[in-house]
């Protein structure tokens, strides 16, 4: 739907800004329809992003990641989100198009109107319509001739013709004021709310995450601008409508007003400064917008948890059996010796029954074989088992007589 602009007879800002805020709602809205529509630039790219999505979350319960309940829900609500907002328009409308454009008077009514502010409840527009017809009517009526210095002390003005020059230069500055703040806030919101759908899909990556929260921050910097001007604006109204009442009224009766067109000009100047100082507070405090972060889990977190439950893993696994190697091990050594011992215990045994008498040989024969058992343990416990050799009589004196 194209805006249709009104010649400003009845009154310059209303005609600007009127046409401003109907192009800005148009642009928001078939600039949305346009990106979301199938086929377009953005819904490609979106389909684009939720492939690669869903196509991670398979890889990494491939490699052996599996999401936990957490993961999952929150993998659910991010697609299901961003396919709400992306693509239809009635939930994108209600949650973010109709916050944006019309949540600011709603909020400024609210500040403003238990404070009195001028145009806080409606008629903004037309107020500040009325203040410009007044200086233009004292343009008209001029700061009247100069005061004889000799009655009155009066400061001569900057220059010849400066008062004049003054009341239009405040004219200039107060429509440049509410114009430009107005409108610059107005437009841009319609351009970020006609590329909300390509901002909203970099909500489902942690890599491009900080795109959709820049998008969302700037957005919501609109919102409190235009709360912010209204709020500055008021307070203008404020201040300069019965002070230019006053100067109007003065003019009417022939009374001359030096002095008051620099008045005029410095305070709409102070007003203009005013404006620009609160656009970027509020813009201060929507980049300090941050989402929570406990809603996000980081890639470098997500890698780490996952190498060290493959490390953790494979030592359970590999524990076991460097425990039976040792036991292996341990029990090899142990057959070497017992059989070493065996051996030496044996060839001990024959040397001693060559040399023994031919009183009994047993009792000698066991003693030596105690002997080298050795001690018990000092600690109490059993010592180790080693064999003994059992020679018969027969054998024995065979031996004796040999």
């Amino acid at each position: 739907m194209a805006c249709v602009y009104y010649p400003p007879d009845n009154g310059t800002l209303q005609s600007v800004l009127g046409f401003v805020d109907c192009q800005a709602r148009t642009i928001g809205e078939q600039g949305y329809l346009a990106l979301a529509a199938p086929g377009s630039v953005a819904s490609l790219a979106l389909t684009s992003l939720l492939t690669l999505f869903v196509a991670l979350i398979g890889y990494r319960m491939l490699l052996g990641e599996i999401p936990g309940m957490r993961d999952g829900v929150m993998a659910l609500v991010k697609i299901g989100a961003v396919l709400a907002l992306a693509s239809g328009w009635p939930a994108y409308r209600t949650l973010i198009y109709d916050v944006a454009l019309d949540a600011p008077a709603e909020l400024a009514a609210a500040i403003g109107g238990p404070a009195g502010v001028p145009g806080s409840t409606g008629g903004l527009v037309a107020r500040m319509d009325g203040l410009d017809r007044g200086f233009e009517a004292l343009a008209i009526e001029g700061p009247g001739p100069a005061p004889d210095p000799t009655v009155q002390q009066v400061a001569p003005p900057m220059f010849g013709g400066f008062d004049t020059f003054a009341i239009g230069a405040s004219r200039t500055t107060f429509l440049v004021g509410a114009l430009g703040s107005f409108a610059g806030l107005r437009l841009l919101g319609g351009l970020l709310l006609a590329l909300g759908p390509l901002f909203v899909g970099f909500l489902l990556f942690d890599a491009t995450r900080g795109l959709f929260v820049g998008w969302l921050r700037a957005l919501a910097g609109t919102v409190l601008g235009v709360v912010a001007t209204s709020v500055a604006l008021g307070v203008e109204l404020a201040l300069l409508e019965p002070w230019l009442s006053d100067l109007l009224a003065r003019r009417v009766a022939q009374v001359p007003i030096p002095g008051a067109p620099a008045q005029l000009l410095a305070v709409t100047i102070v007003f203009g400064l005013v404006l620009l100082a609160m656009i970027g507070g509020v813009a201060r405090v929507a980049w300090a917008l941050r989402l929570p972060e406990g809603a996000r889990t980081s890639l470098r977190e997500r890698f780490e948890r996952s190498d060290s439950a493959e490390r953790s893993s494979t030592d359970r696994r590999t524990m076991p059996a460097a425990i039976d190697g040792r036991s292996r091990a341990s029990v090899i050594v142990d057959a070497v010796t017992a059989a070493q011992r065996r051996e030496a215990t044996a060839g001990a045994a024959g040397v001693g029954s060559g040399a023994a008498s031919a009183s009994p040989g047993s009792v000698t024969i066991r003693q030596s074989i105690n002997s080298t058992a050795g001690p018990v343990s000092p600690q109490g416990a059993p010592s180790r088992r080693r064999a003994s050799v059992r020679v018969s009589a027969s054998a024995r004196r065979r031996d004796f007589n040999a």
